[in-house]
């Protein structure tokens, strides 16, 4: 009878903190929505977080409590750098390839840049990682896996570490870039200034670089404004395989957790990334084309 009462007492006492710890995570849990707002409406919620975004502020995160701007203060130069050398990666393969393809359109060389563009077009650049990691990590042993060097501890080490997450995107892209390149250097080949230019005794290799593959340049750069969306979506999977510590695997970690404002933040970056980068690509063409202007019309 007597053990029968004192577990019935330890019962009632487990139960009491049971309740008690309901209770306390349960003010918490009302406290936190307090903090980010969540009892207010929506519009009233994207008002503030929209003002605040406009002075600087983005939030702290939900895990480790830290402002969403030092995260992406820390994370942001490991994901410039890396699109950056994609980037030139990827005009490096197309320029001069599409250059000798369209000068001979059928012929030996353009057949099999056609073949390999084919292959990178179709390929995913996590599958390219992939293969690129046993061959010359494992393999070979030139370039490290994982990891990221800084520019301070040496050039030579911080692009070897970049080498191959940059070739992950970049080579897949600048297959694209070489396909698109080559058909306008083509049909640029077919104008009549061409002709007339070649026909006036100009050599053909003066004509094609100085005239054909400037005037094809437009579509290029109109398609690298667009791509770089892709290159920044990319960034998530590759930077996750390399082990990179950058915006892309920041995003990737904040998806799995809910870190919502570091979800809003990275989101609201890539965003102005994007406009920014079409805007200079307008002001491109007029740097390219003197004809093209904006002008006032009324002058």
């Amino acid at each position: 009878m007597v053990e029968q009462q004192g577990s019935a007492a330890a019962s009632a006492g487990h139960g009491d903190a049971d309740q008690a710890e309901l209770a306390r995570l349960r003010e918490e849990v009302q406290q936190l929505r307090v903090e980010l707002r969540l009892n207010e409406p929506f519009l009233t919620r994207y008002g503030h977080w929209l003002g605040s975004a406009v002075t600087g502020h983005l939030g702290s995160s939900l895990g480790s409590g830290q402002l969403v701007t030092t995260i992406l203060a820390q994370r942001l130069p490991v994901t410039f750098e890396l699109i950056l050398y994609a980037f030139v990666i990827s005009l490096v393969i197309a320029i001069p390839v599409a250059t000798l393809a369209a000068r001979r359109p059928g012929g030996v060389f353009d057949s099999i840049t056609t073949f390999i563009t084919m292959i990178g077009l179709s390929i995913a650049p996590y599958i390219l990682a992939l293969l690129l990691i046993l061959l010359f990590s494992v393999d070979l042993g030139l370039f490290p896996a994982l990891g990221w060097t800084p520019l301070s501890g040496g050039l030579g080490e911080n692009l070897r570490s970049l080498t191959l997450p940059a070739l992950s995107l970049g080579f897949p892209i600048g297959c694209f870039y070489t396909r698109l390149l080559r058909a306008d250097v083509v049909e640029q080949l077919g104008e009549d200034y061409v002709v007339t230019a070649v026909s006036k005794g100009l050599p053909s290799w003066r004509v094609l670089v100085r005239h054909a593959v400037p005037n094809s340049m437009f579509g290029l750069i109109t398609v690298v404004a667009l791509n770089v969306g892709t290159l920044l979506g990319g960034t998530v999977i590759v930077e996750q395989i390399f082990g990179l510590p950058g915006v892309g695997q920041e995003l990737f970690q904040a998806i799995q957790t809910r870190d919502f404002p570091v979800l809003e933040g990275i989101v609201a970056v890539f965003a102005v990334v994007v406009v920014v980068i079409g805007l200079l690509a307008d002001l491109l063409y007029a740097v390219l084309d003197p004809r093209i202007r904006y002008d006032n019309p009324g002058q």
